[in-house]
């Protein structure tokens, strides 16, 4: 079975405060967009083996893909195995979510070849187990998080608009990044789109003292003409302008500006 796993970006993320359970909880706004990972899934004997066209992701337990199969079998009881080879679109440690996105592509490949049939609400509990974002993908709507991400009220009325993806060449670790704003609470700056909507990340002020590329790629961005605002996904290292029109040269302008090791992607939100 292949199955696409779409990349999101968080339009709106505030952190409200660190959980007794090491988690934070949450409030934000997520949209999946075009680019997409492809998985194809394929249920066999037993054990589950993970691949991936990208070496630089661990295919071992580590990963979100084989986590999600082992969780899927633990819930179900069903001993079968599988084979998971992922074809890598979104960049890891982007703030994309294509690790969880891989994750919930799983549950909902496995809840159909296996035949247990689960209702999507009893796939985003089991998601809800190992990871935060993975509930979202389950149903990959625009959607309002909350709690540590896994109280999900669904968006609708969402305007589709294109978008330009930024990703300099390093990671951000999330963990990292939670800590950093728990060490020094702060709040995100607010940007209005003619739409009405208002882009907010509490984790930019600890990712940008730090990584000070990022202030000055969004502070560029935001000067180019055809940018309504721009804003890091996540806990980045992805930052996305949102555009007024789907062409333009912009990618290549960044390329030129910050160097050619900075990853671009034009895509789309989907409503």
């Amino acid at each position: 079975m292949t199955i696409e796993a779409p990349a999101k970006v968080n339009l709106v993320l505030r952190v409200l405060g660190r959980r007794p359970d090491g988690y934070h909880d949450l409030e934000t706004l997520m949209v999946t967009l075009a680019l997409h990972d492809t998985l194809t899934v394929e249920v066999c004997g037993e054990g589950i083996v993970v691949t991936c066209s990208d070496p630089e992701i661990p295919c071992d337990a580590s990963n979100l893909a084989h986590k999600a199969a082992d969780a899927f079998f633990r819930a179900t009881g069903r001993p079968t195995g599988v084979r998971i080879h992922i074809e890598k679109r979104i960049p890891h440690g982007a703030g994309l979510g294509g690790g969880s996105s891989d994750a919930a592509a799983v549950l909902l490949a496995l809840n159909e070849l296996t035949g247990a049939d689960l209702p999507v609400e009893r796939l985003e509990e089991i998601a809800a187990t190992f990871g935060s974002d993975i509930p979202f993908f389950v149903r990959g709507r625009a959607a309002w998080a909350r709690g540590r991400g896994e109280v999900l009220e669904a968006a609708g009325g969402l305007p589709t608009f294109p978008i330009l993806l930024v990703k300099p060449p390093f990671p951000v670790s999330t963990a990292w990044a939670y800590r950093a704003w728990a060490a020094a609470p702060a709040t995100g700056e607010a940007r209005r789109l003619p739409s009405e909507l208002t882009l907010q990340n509490d984790l930019e002020p600890p990712v940008f003292s730090k990584y000070i590329v990022l202030p000055a790629l969004l502070r560029w961005l935001e000067e180019q003409p055809e940018v309504e605002a721009a804003m890091m996904s996540g806990s980045g290292s992805t930052v996305f302008a949102v555009l007024r029109q789907s062409e333009t040269d912009l990618a290549k302008r960044v390329q030129a500006e910050f160097g050619e090791t900075f990853w671009t992607h034009r895509t789309h939100t989907r409503s």
